[in-house]
């Protein structure tokens, strides 16, 4: 069972443990086989794919072992290597059938074969052309003064070292809430950013979200947070500009990864030289802030 954490930056944690499983989804079966083909990690899909293909020969392999009628075989690991010969279409001439039956499974197995490597050719080259985005988000959400106002902040960048272009980000407080009948449901309410495009997006920007009258964390503290489950969604798209494709990342924080009175490192500084230098080794580094009076919010312990 999992354990969700309230922390503090710097300070005491909470403990509480939860479990979520779902019960009465239906079942996809095979409907859906494409589509968890297209999921699933790729050495999984080649081994698969490889899987296949020897239980099919292994098939046909039996089936000519009890049928007969192959010149030549001797053995099921010679009926075994006739059927690979015949779904790749090699046909050496050693071994070929001599019964009408014989002839009509190869013609069975002929058309399987071509009907397996058109599905794993699809596959693999829907594979192959899909661009996957490598969007980064830092591991913490951290809320601190800038400018004098209680900003929650988040950082994300791409892995890669090429751009993003026209990256849209979004921003989501999704927690649990009661109806005047007493009902409990989720809410989500989107969190307004100072600025949710960038025209080009690379290895680090921070999104920004002011905690003002508008807010609907106004007047949030860390308790109260944990009190509704609260979690922020974040959302990123924009358009890879090597494949020209569409690339997509999300990640969500939970009050847990949330800490109160931090900030993030600034990975970005100036070199002896006069150029800049972008140190990625900090992006999920933060730090305490410096008390503020005016900071509504409770004190990251000392």
């Amino acid at each position: 069972m999992p354990t969700r954490q309230a922390r503090w930056f710097g300070g005491s944690q909470a403990q509480l443990s939860y479990s979520f499983r779902i019960v009465g989804s239906r079942r996809t079966g095979f409907r859906d086989a494409y589509h968890a083909l297209l999921k699933m990690p790729w050495w999984d899909a080649i081994g698969l794919i490889i899987l296949a293909y020897l239980v099919l020969n292994i098939i046909f392999a039996l089936t000519y072992t009890a049928i007969g009628g192959i010149a030549n075989s001797g053995s099921f690991l010679d009926a075994f290597f006739f059927s690979v010969q015949t779904i790749g279409t090699i046909g050496y001439g050693t071994m070929f059938p001599v019964t009408r039956l014989a002839n009509v499974v190869v013609a069975c197995e002929s058309v399987a074969g071509l009907l397996f490597t058109a599905v794993a050719t699809g596959l693999i080259f829907v594979r192959f052309s899909q661009t996957r985005g490598r969007i980064l988000f830092s591991k913490c959400a951290v809320i601190s003064p800038m400018d004098g106002v209680p900003t929650l902040m988040i950082r994300v960048g791409n892995e890669r070292r090429n751009a993003i272009y026209d990256a849209e980000m979004h921003l989501t407080l999704v927690r649990t809430q009661r109806t005047a009948e007493g009902q409990l449901f989720y809410r989500s309410e989107d969190l307004k950013l100072v600025r949710r495009r960038a025209v080009t997006l690379m290895q680090s920007w921070t999104m920004l979200h002011r905690i003002d009258e508008t807010s609907p964390l106004q007047g949030a503290t860390p308790e109260s947070l944990a009190s509704v489950e609260g979690e922020l969604s974040v959302a990123l798209s924009g358009v890879d500009d090597t494949s020209l494709l569409p690339v997509h990342g999300r990640y969500t924080y939970e009050h847990f990864s949330i800490y109160w009175g931090a900030k993030l490192v600034d990975v970005l500084t100036e070199g002896p030289d006069g150029n800049l230098v972008l140190d990625v080794r900090k992006f999920h580094d933060v730090e305490r802030t410096q008390p503020t009076t005016d900071f509504p919010y409770p004190r990251a312990a000392t």
